[in-house]
């Protein structure tokens, strides 16, 4: 159960990136609005949008394969926790009640992001479905 539990994990969460990633690949003004309205405008432009995209999906291949473990769950971590700083106000105030100008719940699920890939981190020994379990790598 515990590795079955963690091959989802990382699936769901190793996916999200992947999806993300392409988003910036291929929706670069898509990907640039969400810069600009949350991150001040400093990840827009193409190649910005190119390189971070390729990135993100490079990681969240690596992840939801469970690959390179010790490098993609940490750079699966540190993702998400960069791209929650800048949305924290509406984790505090999902409802806009206080200090969000506006209600914006659906970031309040970035939060599972974040402990899933701690989850991953912490129980990497049970992790037996990865492929570098299998290929005994740990």
């Amino acid at each position: 159960m515990k590795a079955i539990s963690l091959l989802l994990l990382r699936l769901s969460t190793g996916i999200y990136l992947i999806l993300w990633g392409m988003v910036k690949l291929a929706a670069v003004d898509m990907a640039n609005a969400v810069s600009d309205k949350y991150y001040g405008g400093y990840l827009s432009g193409e190649m910005i949008n190119l390189g971070l995209g390729s990135l993100q999906v490079i990681i969240g291949a690596l992840v939801a394969l469970g690959v390179a473990r010790t490098f993609s769950y940490t750079a699966q971590l540190v993702w998400y926790i960069a791209g929650i700083l800048p949305i924290m106000v509406y984790i505090i105030d999902p409802f806009g009640k206080y200090i969000a100008d506006g209600a914006k719940l659906t970031f309040f699920p970035s939060t599972t992001l974040l402990f899933a890939s701690m989850v991953i981190i912490a129980f990497r020994e049970f992790d037996d479905l990865s492929i570098d379990a299998k290929r005994g790598r740990p």
